[in-house]
Order: structure tokens, then sequence, then C-alpha cells
């Protein structure tokens, strides 16, 4: 039992009982085991969750996106993650690199947990038959609340290991909000290249969509057609004049 429940403080960081899985993972014997027993655990949430969002459009669609919502967070992850520590380093932070990316992970494995808990949702609607643009905006919706719990996570570990544990600046809890920011807008970016994830029924499958525009116009245009969509129209475009569409 107690192994058990072991295992979980190192995989799965929970908004309830904090202080006791934050003093377990800013140990000073804290290995790079429990790196990937999270990373694992990341991997398998993250193409779950792809994995029902693809499968609105087809079977191959829900492959890829299994596949494609795992290289979304690990790179985000990659690309971020050594700027963010070299500050942190320079400010005064005592944390070896293994605590902080088991901090900075726990955030990304809530937040896909969190993800995973809106799947019966999601389902709902795709067997009810909600249009295309409107689980757009679900998913979107959806990635914005799950990032918000697990950022909270990140920068509760963060304020525990400056107030209680005396290993981390004060200042870096404000530095790290800097970075989040960054953060949203490489993984934006980056989702925005390896779309689509969700696939429109209306198109053929493809691996990679090569639309001009950015994520912020499809935005906008996806809220447009929700509103103003009537029968039919989705089929008929003016190229020129629509911005592109998220897929």
């Amino acid at each position: 039992m107690n192994s058990k429940l072991k295992l979980n403080k190192l995989t799965f960081p929970t908004l309830q009982n904090n202080d006791s899985y934050f003093e377990t993972i800013l140990d000073e014997n804290y290995e790079w085991s429990g790196i990937i027993k999270q990373y694992v655990l990341l991997l398998f949430l993250s193409a779950l969750y792809g994995l029902i969002m693809g499968s609105y459009h087809s079977l191959l669609q829900a492959a890829v996106s299994s596949l494609k919502l795992p290289v979304l967070f690990t790179v985000t992850l990659l690309i971020c993650f050594p700027a963010f520590f070299i500050i942190q380093h320079i400010l005064g932070s005592k944390l070896k690199i293994v605590q902080m990316i088991a901090i900075i992970q726990s955030g990304f494995v809530l937040t896909t947990a969190i993800m995973v808990s809106f799947i019966p949702i999601v389902i709902f609607f795709l067997l009810t038959g909600s249009n295309y643009y409107f689980l757009q905006l679900l998913h979107i919706g959806i990635f914005v609340v799950s990032g918000i719990f697990g950022t909270k996570t990140i920068i509760d570990a963060l304020k525990y290991s400056c107030e209680k544990k005396g290993i981390y600046p004060r200042i870096g809890v404000d530095v790290f909000k800097f970075w989040i920011i960054i953060l949203a807008f490489v993984g934006i970016q980056l989702a925005w290249n390896l779309r689509p994830f969700l696939g429109n029924r209306e198109e053929a499958f493809q691996m990679f969509r090569d639309y001009e525009g950015n994520f912020y116009t499809a935005l906008i245009y996806s809220v447009k057609q929700l509103v103003n969509e009537k029968p039919g129209d989705t089929e008929h475009y003016e190229e020129n004049n629509l911005p592109p569409r998220l897929k």
C-alpha cells in the first residue's frame, strides 16, 4: 500500500496534499526514475486525449493525433525549459535540474490529466452531432482550463521551495509567470504548425495543413462561423476574403 502511494506521489500531482508531493520531489535524493515515470504518464494521457480528439474525423486522424499531441507537449517543453533553467540559476535558484524538470513536468502531467477528465464531455458532443467549429472551441477551452490548473501546480511548487525550503529565489516565481507567456506562445505556434488535430469531416485526411495565417485569426473565424453558420454555408467560401480555418 505504501509503495503504491509513493508511486502516485512521484507521478501524479494533485491539488490536495501538495506539501507532501512537493516534499518528495524537492528531496535531495530525488532520482531521474521519477522523471521517467512522470514522462511516461504524460505521453499516455496526451496520446489518449489526442486519440479522442482526432476520432471526430476518422480512425487515421485519431491515430495521427494521438502521436501529434505528445509531440506537441514534448517539443514545447524541450524548447522552453533550457532558457527557464538558466535564468532561474542566474537568479540564485538552488534547485537541481532533476528537481526543476520534475516541477515543470508535474504541471504538464496535471494539465493532460484534467484534459482526459473532459473526455466523456467531448464524446457526448461527438455523438450528439456537434459541428466542427463548436468542437474546435470546446477543445481550445479544455486546453486553457487544464493549463491554468497545471500552471497553478508549478507556481505552488516554486513557492513551496522558496518559502518552506529556502532553495528558490522569490523573484523566480515572478519570472516564471513571464515564462508561462512565452511557453503559451511557443505551444500555440507549434500546434498551428502541427495541425490538424481535429480534422474537418468535409475534407480528406491530411497529415499537415498548408494554410497561411495564424491561430488567432482562425479562432475568430471559428467563433463567427459558430454564431452565423447556416445549413450548407460551410461548403462555399470566398478564399480571398476569409481567414484560414484552424484544422
